[in-house]
């Protein structure tokens, strides 16, 4: 226990990749609330709705996608720190 917290003083334990993991599911239910809220709009107005349905459906089906790559995108940097900590302890054991 006391190794982990001093791990996590010294920036050694990363904490955003949880971080990054509710942004992930923030940034969904915006697109999706966007998405719907576009799409209901376009449908209300009587003329000239119909890029707004557009724009609504293409948000609900490639906005969730775009959310996902960029959170992988960032969770990408923190795994390779990750393994290469790991390297660093295994070769650091292994010349001892």
């Amino acid at each position: 226990m006391e190794n982990r917290v001093k791990d996590f003083l010294a920036f050694r334990r990363m904490i955003t990749p949880l971080i990054i993991q509710i942004i992930f599911w923030i940034g969904i239910g915006i697109c999706v609330i966007a998405g719907i809220a576009s799409i209901i709009i376009g449908v209300v107005k009587r003329y000239g709705g119909g890029p707004l349905v557009l724009y609504g459906i293409l948000l609900l089906v490639f906005g969730p996608i775009a959310v996902r790559i960029y959170c992988e995108m960032l969770i990408l940097f923190f795994r390779m720190n990750e393994t290469l900590t790991e390297i660093k302890n295994n070769t650091a054991r292994d010349s001892e």
